[in-house]
């Protein structure tokens, strides 16, 4: 529910704060005071068109922000949609919604101080507030939210649930059908090609790891020549000696170790010295031997050369092809091979979902069906009830039907009693309200039937009726007594007053005998300071609601003020469930002493 509305440079509204009741809220002031403006106002966090015209003139822009309190079950589901935009929640059961706009044509829309698209912003908004008036936001006219209604009202929403599993569960198997249904000479070619990758990745047979061995294969042959020469040097100077007749490392060395050992002989601290020329004259030997045995196997191959050379551009080109790694392109051939292998026994597997989709159709079916017979039975209640209200409105002629609908669909439709039907996720049933206000007239889509005060009193009495069906948690009525007497503005307002049970009412209203039932009366008024002009709203005590009222009357006579009493004081006996005749005014001691005086 709204909670707190503040508004700044909107119109001729300089600043305002306001604080609302969770109940039925009652909005007064004289005409051009600016009610429907804060009405304008709340539109914009429901988003509404943002027209720099409202912009306080002056001023380069304007902002609204509503703050709202949302409880289960509107309160997990403002959270998943929040969740999936990346909006911070804190603290869970309260949310701000705020719109700026500046003359530049240029606005904003934030959730919590996040910045989200106006299409997003709109989606939250209607989910928190209903406005009926000049500016049309109301679910009720939206013929795809009637079957969620009705089917509210049947408490159905459990049994959908199981049919939307169903159809999501169909709608799946159906996408591999057509999948597999492609056109016969694409398959075929996609066949073709999947068939050649695999064969030249199976001719060519790459390994992991393969192409690193034959890089280094091909350096030692491309290089054979140098390679042997160095070795050979490498060799000589171990076990021959030098050119210039330097002698070989490997006698050197055994040199080394004889004279270590004669030193150790008389001094026995060169003992380890002389080990460790002996092993690293057995290390010279190992080493000599290593590379004698390196420079024997050194191979001048031109043949394997190329060999070599040829199976790396191979490889090369599979990786081009295949992914950039032969761990790709071998990762590509067994995809490829899942891919031909589904292709190759498609037609089996479109037989087993051709069985799958028969028996989906057939439970569907019969979910489907108890749907509908549930939907007959609770469209016969909802009908006679809102028909009821009307007549209590003074609209005894009028005539209300929900309208339920199926349509053959002899390809595609579910099985329900020897037919096809369409469906979708709702079920068989295109449901929509349907009324008549006059008798002897048609019944016709509710949003085409009636204007003015008819239509007010037709929405307020598919509120009353619908009231724990409808989820939105504030409503808001604009003008809602427009062409209403006071008779009928009675009943309009304990009607009102009534909805406040489950809902957050606002209404902007002229009639005294509506304005009577308000448990929060805030009176507009417009205040002229120098050259400027704004507007102000303030809660109304008690004995200022009688003035207010006996105002609404048309004037400050003290009949009109003992009319104002008696209509609060009816109004507060129909609250506390007293007889209007028996029923005392039970406020402050300031109406007493207001009520003996006009007595």
């Amino acid at each position: 529910m709204l909670t707190e509305l503040r508004i700044t440079n909107f119109a001729i509204i300089d600043r305002l704060d306001l604080t609302f009741s969770p109940q039925f809220n009652v909005i007064t002031g004289e005409t051009g005071a600016g009610k429907s403006i804060i009405i304008d106002a709340v539109s914009l966090l429901l988003g509404g068109r943002a027209d720099t015209d409202f912009i306080r003139a002056g001023t380069d822009k304007a902002s609204v922000e509503g703050v709202f309190k949302i409880h289960p079950p509107l309160q997990q589901e403002i959270h998943d949609m929040l969740d999936l935009e990346g909006v911070e929640i804190d603290p869970p059961d309260e949310i701000t919604l705020s719109r700026e706009m500046r003359s530049n044509g240029r606005s904003t829309s934030r959730i919590n101080g996040s910045s989200v698209g106006v299409g997003f912003f709109r989606e939250v908004g209607e989910k928190l507030i209903d406005i009926h008036g000049q500016s049309e936001h109301l679910s009720l006219l939206k013929p795809r939210e009637h079957v969620n209604l009705l089917d509210r009202y049947a408490n159905l929403m459990d049994l959908r649930a199981s049919n939307s599993a169903l159809v999501r569960k169909l709608n799946e198997l159906r996408a591999e059908i057509t999948s597999l249904m492609q056109d016969e000479a694409a398959l075929a070619r996609r066949v073709d090609m999947l068939t050649f990758q695999i064969e030249e990745i199976r001719a060519t047979a790459p390994k992991a790891g393969e192409e690193e061995t034959l890089k280094e294969e091909r350096a030692r042959l491309s290089n054979a020549e140098q390679l042997a020469t160095l070795s050979t040097e490498a060799r000589t100077l171990l076990t021959e000696g030098s050119p210039d007749g330097g002698g070989a490392a490997s006698d050197l060395l055994s040199q080394v170790s004889l004279l270590l050992g004669k030193l150790a002989k008389v001094d026995p601290s060169m003992t380890e010295a002389r080990e460790i020329a002996d092993s690293l004259s057995v290390q010279l030997d190992d080493l000599a031997r290593t590379v004698r045995n390196y420079g024997e196997r050194i191979e001048f191959n031109p043949r394997r050369l190329d060999e070599v050379e040829d199976r790396l551009e191979a490889l090369a080109r599979l990786r081009k092809k295949y992914g950039g790694t032969i761990e790709a392109v071998l990762a590509y051939r067994e995809t490829a091979q899942r891919d031909l292998d589904a292709i190759t026994h498609s037609a089996e597997r479109l037989e087993e979902l051709a069985i799958e989709e028969e028996t989906l159709l057939r439970q569907i079916g019969e979910i489907a069906f108890r749907l509908s017979n549930s939907r007959q039975k609770a469209a016969t209640a909802l009908g006679s009830g809102i028909e009821a209200e009307l007549q209590e409105l003074r609209m005894g002629g009028a005539r209300f039907e929900v309208a339920l609908s199926q349509h053959d669909d002899p390809l595609h439709g579910c099985y329900v009693e020897g037919r096809r039907l369409a469906f979708d996720l709702t079920g068989i049933d295109h449901v929509e309200f349907m009324m008549t206000a006059n008798p002897g007239e048609p019944l016709r889509a509710m949003a085409k039937v009636a204007s003015g005060g008819e239509t007010a009193r037709i929405m307020l009495a598919l509120k009353s009726v619908l009231s724990r069906a409808d989820q939105t948690p504030t409503l808001i009525f604009d003008e809602i007594d427009q062409g209403i007497g006071g008779r009928v503005g009675a009943t309009v307002g304990r009607k009102l007053w009534g909805l406040s049970s489950s809902h957050q009412v606002l209404c902007v209203t002229h009639l005294a005998q509506l304005a009577g039932y308000g448990d929060v009366h805030l009176k507009v008024a417009k205040n002229t300071r120098g050259e400027r002009t704004t507007t102000s709203i303030r809660p109304l005590s008690d004995p200022e609601r009688v003035i207010e009222i006996a105002d609404m009357l048309g004037s400050g006579s003290e009949s009109a003020k003992q009319s104002a009493l008696d209509i609060l004081t009816i109004a507060r006996g129909v609250k506390v469930g007293a007889k209007p005749a028996d029923s005392a005014m039970p406020v402050t001691d300031e109406v007493s002493s207001v009520q003996s005086k006009l007595l």
